[in-house]
C-alpha cells in the first residue's frame, strides 16, 4: 500500500508533515491550500497611502515630543522619562511602516535579511511601546493616590532602571521574529511575503506559544494594569475638588479608549487566525482569505496608535503645551538675537569697507 508525503504550502497551515493513504484518500476541499489573493488595486493603494500618512504623522510628532522633553530645564518626572522612551519606541516602529506600505502593493521585495531585521525592530518596539503605556499608568496612580516626596524621589531613581528592564524585555519577547522569512506565496508566483515560517518541531506549538506571548504581554497584561491603575486613579479624582480633575479624567479615558480601538481589532483577528491555523474552528478558503486581509487592515489601525500617543500624552496635557510654547518662544528670541548680531556685523563690515575705498 503506497503512501506519499503531502504538505500544505500556503503558509496558512503548519509545516508539519501529513501522511495520506492514496487508496482511501477522499479529497476535502477545506484541507487544500488556498490560492493567495491579495488586495484589489484600489484597496491596496488606499492602505498604502494610509501607511504613508501614519509615517509622516508619527515621525514629526514623536520627534517634537522628544525634543520638548529633553529640552526641559526642570527635573524630569518618571512619567516624562517613560513618555520619552515611548516616543523612541513609537518612532522606531514608525520607521518600518514604509516597508510594509510597499509590501501591500508589490509584495515583499527587500530580501530575507531585512525581513528578519525589520520584523525584529517592529516586534521589539511593539512590546516596549505598550509596556511603557502601562508604566505611565502606574506612575500616574502612584503620584495621585500615593503622593509623597519620599516616594517621588525613589520613583526618579527607579524609573531609569525600569526603562532599561522594559527595553530588555521587549527585545527578548521579539526574538521569535527571527522565525520570519521571505518566501513565495502559494498560487501567486513571483510575489513574495515576509511572514513567520516554523521549520523545526511542531509549527502549531510554536505558533501558539509565540502568539500567546504577544497577546499576554502585548495586550492583556498592559491593558489590565492600565484599567486597574486608572480606575483607582479616577476614583480618587472624583473625591477631589477642582477643574483640573475633569481634564485629567478626560485624558485617562481617552488613553484607554484609544488603546482599545487601535489594538483590540488586531488581537481579535490574530486570535481567529491562530485558531483557524490550529484547526480549532471551522473554516473555508473565503474565510481564510478574509482573515488574512483583515490582519493587514487591523495591523495598519494598530500602527495608528503611534501617531495618537504624542497627541494624548503630550499635546492634550496643559503642562506639555506650556513647555512647548516656552521652548518656541525661547527659540524665536535666540534667532532674533542671532539675526540682530548678524545685521550689526554686516553693517560694521560695510562701513569699514566704505572707509577704505
Amino acid at each position: 500500500m503506497e503512501s506519499i508525503i503531502y504538505t500544505f504550502s500556503d503558509n496558512f497551515f503548519d509545516n508539519d508533515t501529513t501522511y495520506i493513504n492514496l487508496t482511501y484518500f477522499d479529497p476535502d476541499q477545506k484541507t487544500f491550500a488556498c490560492e493567495s489573493k491579495h488586495f484589489e488595486p484600489t484597496a491596496a493603494v488606499t492602505l498604502c497611502l494610509i501607511n504613508i500618512f501614519i509615517f509622516f504623522l508619527a515621525i514629526p510628532g514623536n520627534l517634537l515630543v522628544g525634543w520638548v522633553i529633553t529640552s526641559s530645564r526642570q527635573t524630569l518626572t518618571p512619567s516624562d522619562v517613560y513618555l520619552f522612551h515611548l516616543t523612541i519606541a513609537d518612532g522606531l516602529m514608525a520607521l518600518t511602516v514604509p516597508f510594509w506600505a510597499v509590501t501591500v502593493l508589490q509584495g515583499w521585495i527587500f530580501g530575507d535579511f531585512l525581513c528578519k531585521l525589520l520584523s525584529l525592530i517592529f516586534e521589539a518596539n511593539f512590546y516596549t511601546s505598550i509596556i511603557f503605556l502601562a508604566c505611565i499608568s502606574v506612575d500616574r496612580y502612584l503620584v495621585i493616590v500615593h503622593a509623597s516626596e519620599t516616594l517621588k524621589s525613589r520613583q526618579r531613581m527607579c524609573s531609569r532602571l525600569l526603562c532599561a528592564a522594559v527595553w530588555a524585555l521587549g527585545w527578548a519577547l521579539a526574538l521569535p521574529a527571527l522565525f520570519n522569512d521571505a518566501f513565495e506565496l502559494h498560487g501567486d508566483p513571483g510575489r513574495m511575503t515576509c511572514s513567520e515560517k516554523f521549520d523545526m518541531g511542531s509549527a502549531t506549538s510554536w505558533r501558539l506559544a509565540t502568539r500567546g506571548f504577544r497577546h499576554i504581554f502585548g495586550f492583556f497584561l498592559p491593558l489590565g494594569v492600565m484599567i486597574i491603575c486608572y480606575t483607582i486613579t479616577i476614583a480618587r479624582l472624583l473625591h477631589t475638588r477642582g477643574f483640573q480633575k475633569h481634564r485629567a479624567m478626560r485624558v485617562i479615558i481617552a488613553v484607554v479608549v484609544a488603546f482599545l480601538l487601535c489594538w483590540a481589532p488586531y488581537h481579535i483577528t490574530m486570535m481567529v487566525d491562530t485558531l483557524m491555523r490550529a484547526r480549532m474552528i471551522p473554516f473555508d478558503c473565503a474565510v481564510r482569505r478574509s482573515v488574512t486581509m483583515a490582519l493587514s487592515v487591523t495591523n495598519t489601525l494598530a500602527l495608528l496608535h503611534s501617531c495618537i500617543n504624542p497627541v494624548l500624552y503630550a499635546f492634550v496635557g496643559e503642562k506639555f503645551r506650556k513647555k512647548m510654547i516656552l521652548l518656541f518662544q525661547r527659540k524665536l528670541r535666540q534667532e532674533r538675537v542671532s539675526l540682530s548680531k548678524f545685521s550689526r556685523s554686516t553693517s560694521q563690515t560695510s562701513e569699514g569697507q566704505g572707509a577704505v575705498f
